[in-house]
């Protein structure tokens, strides 16, 4: 461990972001670039952890750290922190390696008591300014340090602003503060069994503990689990003089980016308040004012700020999050950061700066994040469809979205996991929301700005959002929001369109999005650089279309059996497994047999040459078949209308035996997969003779046919072998032995018992490809039912940190992955060209396919609408595991 544990921001650059937090590291990198920065320091992470290990006990060497660090910042101020007649005062901010907005804590204006208010007073000659600036430490310490509801300080204010007759903060008179400081102190003794510290070391003390165990508050801990950011991080904490933006008419505080985080245009956006604190513009209690609006107001200043943040952009190369903060017509940066920005925007701008030649087309594949990318095909409102706006907001994060509206988080939960779709709906969001946010389709607020909390958690998140609905009335306590006359109640269905600020009432209509310019020069980028092929999971023709528009390089996995549950093909399918005999199942299989083979034609077509991947049937017969409990009902319903229906009762008695008959003890380890094929074998064998067929029809009309026939569930060579045989013969009677000598097909297996992989050299010499099918591989190596482990044990499993995540989601790289590196190992040194790639819903995700490359699969195949996203992660993985070696070319980091 680094010994050093504070450091003055004159001493720390950019690249020690890990030991002072990103916000220390930033404010350390602008404050050696000579930016206008108010001086402090930095505790690092490392100490942090240490308070942790200690049971939350500060370091006597820690303490002393920090006294020498603000005795040096005292120099540099010329002040003196608890001084009665001109005091220090401080910010107390939190400072995650990986950006966490709004999840952690943050204390303002604190070495303010009785003594020092007064002096500050004195000192500005503005006795209104410092009892508002006292009165914020109080609210704020009460909140962060002291752990009193938010609700008790903002009742207490509503209830004072009533009596004074007044509607805004900063009309209330310093006798009205002063009263409001005192109800405060109140508060905090009646809340907190203590009175507020007088003691400015003990506040600075408490308020440093404070930040350092926000890295364990619950939304903290949800914003991690979402995001995959490691617990053992840690916090920075940061601590500098403060500068107040609301001592006046000429001062003011705001957030600005440098450029658009919801569609990435090259344009200053921000909002700023004059007269405000920080915490006024990000907590959405005042609606701000669009940046541009600075050059009027302050031209000098906006000149500044313009100039600050282009040299901000191109120092760092991304688009930046400045916070700044004038003072007296003073421009003081407080921090810069990366921008947070929806996918759309995060496309948008990677793309742009590889035209600026700011950086290379690696670097911008680097820095789209994959896993919203999957949402960046945004619907939208179809606008052809009449529509009744009830009001207008600002059109904070894009996309469309309809669902019940609900005015508390807590309601949004429980009625997601009922499977209602959610639009939650807040006077503004806290990061208290933020499980409500999670589970909602989409979020509307009555207050804030462009860079309120709900904004910037949604765009993060790839959610809809419409902030600043100021003709909106929620009234939490009725359940309802109102505009004028109309009248909204929970429950009641809306529609958000986050890209114009709209809501409307009722459910409209939305409409798919197409993949933009950028997203398309992107994935060209990424497919030229990838080594991992990129496949889809498609049931059906259109399937099949829609994965060919978003760049499939084939079918990695057809599940024929999605091809049995339409209206018009189940009875057929439930009358071939209830046969009495094979002549009448037969006679059910012909009557499938054309069903399928013209869906496999349409496949191979649409795919023209690409492998089509078709998995014989795997599911239990049982599936297909009405349940038990639906049957007795049925008997029950017909008992109780009598009359002449015994015909009808004999009918469903004689069905309730045959589903009796077909119940297994666990049917997902029992007779489904290629055991259904030995014992029935004529249902494979129509299968099979439906590919062949779908195969010749396509060759006769000259489409190139890349045909690959799967079987599933094999757990013994001889089970391959016998199928195997069975679609030679059948191959050879409909194609004919000169087309198959052409070797338009190949037979494998989908390898998801483990004694599969543990055998898969004796697998090898009759498959001529392996696909690993991770859903079921995962459930037979963990020994979990995915229905009843998901529903029952799993999240508990992650939360207590007994599993890194849930093994359906991001592949077990270390049991069911060593399962896939042997059996492609193994597999491979029998025969060298074997293929292998996944096809379970691990495709998609980024982990697992850093994983197949790692482990040098062939492909990966995922759900269509996963595709740019697969495509863009096996780019990355290349790029991580040595791509620049080996690469042609590349654009110059300017």
């Amino acid at each position: 461990m680094n010994n050093k544990q504070v450091f003055d921001f004159q001493e720390g650059n950019a690249g020690m972001k890990t030991l002072l937090g990103g916000k220390g590291a930033h404010l350390a990198e602008m404050t050696r670039a000579g930016l206008p920065v108010p001086p402090g320091f930095t505790i690092s992470t490392e100490a942090c952890l240490s308070y942790f290990k200690a049971d939350n006990r500060m370091s006597d060497e820690l303490q002393s750290e920090i006294v020498a660090a603000l005795h040096r910042l005292e120099t540099l101020k010329g002040q003196k922190f608890g001084n009665p007649a001109d005091p220090l005062l401080v910010s107390v901010r939190s400072g995650s390696v990986t950006s966490m907005p709004g999840m952690m804590d943050t204390i303002l204006n604190l070495g303010l008591n009785d003594e020092t208010v007064e002096g500050l007073a004195a000192k500005t000659n503005n006795a209104r300014f410092a009892y508002d600036c006292y009165r914020r430490l109080l609210q704020m310490f009460g909140n962060v340090v002291l752990d009193i509801g938010g609700h008790h300080f903002e009742k207490i204010v509503h209830r004072l602003k009533q009596e004074e007759g007044v509607s805004q903060d900063q009309d209330l008179t310093p006798d009205a503060l002063l009263r409001l400081i005192a109800d405060f102190k109140h508060c905090i003794q009646l809340q907190a069994g203590r009175p507020f510290p007088q003691d400015v070391r003990e506040q600075l003390t408490l308020a440093v503990e404070a930040v350092f165990q926000s890295w364990n508050n619950s939304r903290a801990k949800i914003y991690r689990k979402i995001n995959r950011i490691p617990d053992d991080q840690g916090t920075a904490v940061n601590i500098q003089s403060m500068v107040f933006g609301n001592r006046g008419q000429d001062c003011g505080t705001g957030v600005v980016f440098t450029r658009n985080p919801s569609t990435g245009a090259t344009e200053l956006f921000g909002e700023y308040l004059i007269n405000a604190q920080g915490e006024d513009v990000v907590a959405g209690t005042r609606t701000p004012q669009p940046v541009a609006s600075l050059s009027d107001e302050m031209p000098a200043v906006f000149e500044q700020l313009v100039r600050l943040a282009k040299q901000l952009e191109q120092h760092y190369r991304d688009m930046q999050d400045i916070e700044f903060t004038v003072e007296q017509g003073r421009l003081y940066i407080l921090q810069t950061r990366n921008g947070k920005r929806n996918a759309q925007a995060a496309v948008t701008i990677a793309a742009n700066l590889v035209k600026e030649g700011t950086i290379a087309k690696e670097d911008a594949l680097q820095r789209i994040e994959v896993s919203h990318l999957d949402k960046l095909l945004h619907r939208g409102i179809d606008e052809s469809v009449a529509t009744e706006v009830f009001a207008i907001g600002l059109p904070a994060s894009p996309g469309a979205a309809v669902g019940q509206v609900a005015f508390d988080a807590d309601v949004a939960m429980e009625w997601s996991q009922a499977g209602k779709k959610v639009i939650l709906a807040r006077p503004e969001t806290t990061p208290e929301d933020i499980q409500g946010v999670l589970v909602s389709e989409g979020i509307i607020t009555s207050r804030g700005g462009m860079t309120s909390h709900a904004a910037v958690v949604a765009r993060g998140m790839g959610k809809p959002c419409v902030c600043g609905c100021e003709t909106i009335k929620i009234d939490e306590e009725q359940r309802q929001m109102s505009v004028g006359s109309r009248l909204v109640q929970e429950g009641d269905w809306i529609t958000i369109d986050g890209a114009s600020g709209r809501v409307i009432i009722g459910e409209v209509p939305l409409r798919e999005a197409e993949i933009t310019e950028e997203l398309s020069e992107l994935l060209e980028w990424a497919d030229s650089i990838r080594k991992l092929k990129v496949r889809a999971n498609a049931d059906n023709p259109h399937d099949a279309s829609v994965a060919k528009q978003f760049g499939a390089e084939g079918i990695g996995l057809c599940r024929t059996e999605h091809m049995f549950f339409s209206a018009e093909r189940l009875p057929v399918v439930q009358r071939m497994i209830l046969a009495d005999d094979i002549e009448e199942r037969h006679q059910a299989l012909e009557q499938l047999l054309p069903m399928q083979q013209a869906d496999f034609e349409a496949m191979l077509t649409n795919m023209d040459g690409h492998p089509v991947n078709i998995r014989l049937l795997d599911p239990p017969l049982h599936e297909f078949l009405p349940k038990e409990k639906e049957l007795r009902k049925k008997l029950d319903d017909l008992d109780r209308a009598g009359g002449d229906n015994e015909s009808e009762k004999k009918a469903v008695l004689s069905l309730i035996r045959k589903v009796q008959a077909l119940e297994e003890v666990n049917p997902m380890l029992g007779q489904r997969g290629c055991r259904l094929g030995i014992v029935y074998p004529e249902i494979y064998d129509m299968q099979i003779e439906a590919i062949f067929r779908a195969a010749s029809r396509c060759i006769d009309k000259g489409t190139k046919v890349t045909l690959e026939i799967m079987v599933p569930l094999v757990g013994h060579v001889n089970e391959l072998a016998m199928l195997r045989e069975r679609i030679d013969t059948i191959g050879e009677r409909i194609l004919g032995r000169e087309i198959l000598e052409r070797g338009i097909y190949q037979v494998g297996t989908m390898i998801e018992v483990p004694r599969a992989a543990l055998t898969a050299a004796q697998i090898a010499p009759i498959a001529d490809f392996f696909s690993f099918g991770t859903n079921d591989l995962t459930q037979m190596t963990f020994g979990y039912s995915r229905d009843d482990a998901e529903g029952k044990f799993l999240s508990h499993y992650v939360d207590q940190k007994i599993l890194p995540h849930n093994p359906f989601q991001v592949l077990d790289t270390e049991g069911v992955g060593l399962l896939i590196e042997w059996a492609t190992t193994s597999g491979r040194s029998i025969k060298p060209n074997l293929k292998t790639g996944i096809c379970g819903e691990h495709g998609g995700d980024k982990d697992s396919i850093f994983f197949c490359h790692r482990t040098g699969l062939d492909y990966v195949s995922c759900s269509p609408f996963r595709l740019p996203m697969a495509r863009i992660a096996a780019a990355q993985a290349a790029i991580a595991y040595g791509y620049e070696k080996t690469m042609k070319s590349s654009l110059p980091i300017s």
